[in-house]
């Protein structure tokens, strides 16, 4: 218990520390956009700025995907950048397993806990001579199973409630209703979990003659849970649904950007056919003849285009990686510690849905931004080729900071109906197998 205490205040305190970090840079950041003095639109364009995920209280439970992701995206004009700056880019800790978190202590080792605990708690009473004992006084195995499982599951359930309320008593009167219903969905994802490892234990201990028999079982099939299957679902995923390296993406997305998309109306075409629709449009023979600055316009055209590159790019790699989660969830039918690594890592805020969410919306944020210099660059004042003028500095102060809206967990649940499906399909099928099977089970 008193691990479990401590890995929860630890987890908080670097929870805190990154938001703490986070704050500092989003601060310093803005301060060098206010403080950028008179300028051209598209110097700014190219100073950019920084959209930082906030790290999240829950992250202080369960990382996800977050440590290999990265949380920070420059934005800048002409290019989308991708997330940096992740724990796995900066240090060699981060593990198969993880840093030590509180989801270490609940997938890991409070499991582990609980098979110790559980596979003699059967066979144990038979090898000792007190099961027979039991069944003549006129109880049944399945109640017998039950009751033991229940007994042993409550261990686990009782360090989840401990963890829960050492995390609450740092976050409780802040939180909001999304993150309360975050937590419950949560804390139900773990019982469930340690309800169906527990019942399972048990029940091979009943079907095991000696403890020795039952705890080998356990524990091969605990490392084919926890290692192998994860292993194996994702090299069928990237085998039947491989994701372009990131050299081959970029490259592709370069190639789109100049020579268009299928091949087709290159950046140079597009450049002068853009320019004379504008001729036409003002009624002009040169581009110094018009009365806007041609320039601005000429790049917001070829940004507009660069979004449409990168639309089709980045939707093709979140269409492969939601073909690639199915593989996965339809393995993981035969694994509930799959189930509940997707569960947790959702309810926590930090699975790739999480982060892809909060790429799409920093890039929408660098697509407004990007269009606002570009605009004023071309209505602001200035004239085609006209490069020297500035907009004020309280022009710069007036774009709004970017501000992350995390998913309500409503919108987001429906993503993960099969992982719950699959937990509580364990459950119903463990007690109908222990109820039906359970009698019938013959001792010498």
């Amino acid at each position: 218990m008193a691990v479990t205490v401590w890995v929860t205040l630890l987890g908080q305190w670097a929870a805190d520390h990154k938001d703490r970090l986070h704050e500092h840079a989003t601060a310093h950041m803005r301060e060098q956009w206010d403080g950028m003095g008179d300028s051209n639109p598209h110097n700014a364009v190219h100073f950019g700025t920084y959209a930082f995920k906030p790290y999240g209280f829950l992250s202080s439970i369960d990382e996800g995907v977050q440590a290999v992701t990265g949380n920070v995206i420059r934005l800048e004009g002409h290019v989308q950048n991708e997330m940096a700056y992740s724990d796995a880019s900066r240090s060699l800790a981060v593990s198969h397993f993880g840093k030590l978190k509180p989801a270490l202590l609940l997938q890991y080792l409070v499991p582990l806990l609980l098979i110790f605990t559980a596979f003699s708690s059967i066979s144990g009473e038979r090898e000792a001579g007190r099961l027979r004992l039991l069944l003549v006084q006129g109880l049944s195995l399945p109640k017998i199973i039950f009751a033991k499982a229940i007994a042993i599951a409550s261990l686990g359930w009782l360090l989840l409630t401990l963890m829960l309320a050492v995390f609450l008593m740092e976050q409780g009167p802040s939180m909001e209703q999304d993150e309360i219903l975050r937590i419950v969905l949560l804390s139900i994802s773990y019982s469930i979990f340690y309800a169906v490892l527990v019942l399972l234990t048990v029940c091979l201990s009943a079907w095991s003659k000696r403890s020795s028999a039952s705890l080998s079982t356990i524990m091969a099939l605990w490392v084919v849970w926890v290692i192998c299957l994860p292993i194996v679902a994702g090299g069928i995923s990237d085998e039947l649904h491989p994701l372009p390296s990131r050299r081959t993406f970029k490259t592709a997305m370069e190639k789109d950007r100049h020579q268009g998309i299928d091949g087709h109306n290159p950046s140079g075409e597009r450049r002068k056919a853009f320019t004379d629709s504008l001729l036409v449009a003002y009624g002009v023979d040169e581009a110094s003849q018009l009365p806007i600055n041609a320039d601005g316009l000429i790049m917001q055209a070829d940004e507009e285009y660069g979004n449409r590159v990168w639309d089709k790019h980045f939707g093709n790699n979140r269409s492969i990686l939601e073909k690639q989660k199915k593989v996965r969830r339809l393995i993981a039918v035969l694994d509930p510690f799959m189930s509940l690594q997707h569960l947790s890592m959702a309810f926590c805020g930090n699975d790739l849905y999480h982060s892809q969410d909060f790429q799409v919306q920093a890039e929408t944020y660098r697509r407004d931004i990007i269009k606002t210099m570009n605009e004023k660059h071309a209505y602001g004042g200035s004239k085609t080729g006209d490069w020297s003028w500035k907009a004020s500095e309280s022009f710069f102060q007036s774009i709004p900071e970017f501000a992350y809206d995390r998913p309500r967990i409503t919108s987001v649940i429906d993503q993960y109906l099969i992982d719950m499906f699959n937990l509580l399909s364990w459950t119903i099928l463990l007690v109908v197998l222990t109820v039906l099977y359970g009698p019938k089970l013959k001792f010498e």
